[in-house]
């Protein structure tokens, strides 16, 4: 049976007290895992901060070979890893394993990205080089919706730039992460990777703490807002990927019966917990009502329930504090639109809600304002795109978008106009490891993937050699 203890300078160690993870589809116990004190949270820092002049010494060719070993081992065990993550995150299995598998190829891919030597200048004068070197220790937090995926977002850029890890998954979602350290504590030097476990009580020490050098975040507005105040006082680097409102602008020219599965599952995958989910869907009046029941009737056949059951779609919510505000969400939509499928709160264990669709709502409801993060879609009416572009950026989020037209050209002009940090087209959600992925206003900060994001783990060097004799 897995330990689930913290990995601190290469040995799993219990932590100083323990932890319960609670399953979300029979809110029954997961699993327990040990949990970090302050000290020894102070010593996975040091840990990384004594690993990281050798590891930033090693070649790249060196570090991308023990990236691409983690990723083996990743998918050698898919199966064990899957299972866990249902357990504690709700997700149906399949989805679990996919996960684990979607660590796999996204720290492979990513560890075959390169940092060559930049000549911004070759002259009688001067050569100038641009060097990118490590940074130091590398604050990882990961939020609870996609413990591993989110990891991958991080931990191979991270490592392959030379720096140094402390990984703090969340702390209803912990399991999975610590026995992937666990699997893989002797691939790396002792100290290299660092993974604790809190019950919310050490995101503060981390990310204020003087020996972390950058810290990579992913989780809601809010709480990035805290990361980066407490960051300020010893001026980190910090990376902030945070919530989302995204909206699908669906002009009259598409075929409804086309578009609705596509859009049903940009939102509902993983039960509405992606920060990228399509959470506001604008359609034009002349396909509303038509639309509305194509996306009502494929939301009154989905399957939910406990992920470890048969042909299961949508799992729970994961935890009860986002259940309970999902539910006063609902209610919200309820007065101020029509639920034309689901609505319904089971009764039993489990935070489970219907997949629902909501019609006849606009701008004042929380639905259509706030962030759900969760399995209800608001369907709003608009007739001008120019006027439904204005309502669809009046909002503080702007991570991602999608405009859906027949006419490629013209849905091109409308999606150059949506304040997002990702604009997709007939698609939304398209995320790829070479891709950078990036925010807008208060939904990120840096970038994430692709080569723009293995350059937010490193330090820029210029190096600048006249050209003259010594002496002259």
């Amino acid at each position: 049976m897995p330990s689930f203890e913290l990995l601190i300078n290469g040995k799993m160690v219990p932590g100083a007290a323990s932890l319960d993870v609670i399953d979300p589809a029979t809110e029954t116990l997961a699993g327990t895992c040990s949990r970090a004190s302050m000290s020894q949270l102070d010593e996975a820092v040091e840990a990384a901060r004594a690993a990281f002049p050798a590891w930033a010494a090693t070649s790249i060719g060196e570090r991308r070979a023990a990236i691409e070993r983690i990723s083996d081992i990743a998918a050698e065990n898919a199966e064990e890893l899957g299972a866990i993550l249902t357990r504690e995150q709700g997700k149906p299995l399949a989805e679990g394993i996919g996960e684990v598998h979607g660590f796999a190829v996204f720290s492979k891919r990513l560890a075959s990205m390169d940092l060559p030597v930049e000549i911004l200048e070759d002259s009688e004068k001067r050569r100038v080089e641009s060097h990118r070197a490590p940074l130091g220790v590398v604050a990882a937090i990961i939020p609870w919706n996609y413990p591993l995926i989110l990891l991958a977002y991080k931990l191979p850029g991270a490592l392959l730039a030379g720096n140094t890890l402390v990984v703090k998954p969340a702390p209803t979602t912990p399991l999975a992460t610590l026995r992937l350290a666990e699997l893989v504590k002797d691939v790396l030097p002792p100290g290299v990777l660092n993974v604790i476990a809190d019950d919310n009580d050490l995101g503060a020490a981390l990310t204020s703490h003087p020996g972390v050098r950058k810290v990579s975040f992913t989780g809601s507005s809010a709480t990035g807002a805290k990361v980066m105040a407490s960051g300020a006082e010893t001026l980190k680097r910090v990376s902030l990927e945070m919530g989302g409102n995204d909206a699908a602008l669906v002009l009259g020219d598409v075929d409804p019966k086309v578009v609705a599965p596509e859009l049903f599952a940009a939102a509902f995958r993983n039960n509405g917990q992606i920060c990228i989910a399509l959470k506001r869907l604008y359609a034009h009046d002349s396909i509303y009502d038509e639309l509305c029941d194509e996306l009502a009737a494929i939301a009154k056949e989905t399957k939910f329930g406990p992920g470890t059951e048969e042909g299961v779609a949508l799992g729970p919510l994961q935890n009860r504090a986002q259940y309970e505000k999902v539910q006063a969400i609902l209610a919200d939509a309820r007065d101020k639109g029509k639920v034309i499928a689901g609505g319904g709160v089971p009764e039993g264990p489990g935070y489970f809600i219907e997949p629902t669709i909501v019609r006849d709502v606009a701008e004042g409801a929380r639905i259509v304002d706030e962030e759900q993060f969760g399995p209800i879609l608001p369907v709003i009416r608009y007739s001008d795109a120019n006027e439904a572009l204005d309502r669809i950026n009046d909002c503080p989020h702007g991570l991602g978008g999608s405009v859906w037209s027949g006419d490629a050209e013209h849905a091109h002009q409308l999606a150059m106009r949506l304040d997002a940090g990702t604009v997709w087209v007939n698609q939304h959600a398209d995320v790829d490891p070479a891709i950078p992925f990036t925010g807008s206003k208060q939904s990120g900060i840096g970038t994430e993937l692709g080569q723009e994001g293995l350059l937010e783990f490193t330090q820029q060097r210029i190096l600048n050699i006249a050209r003259k004799e010594s002496g002259g």
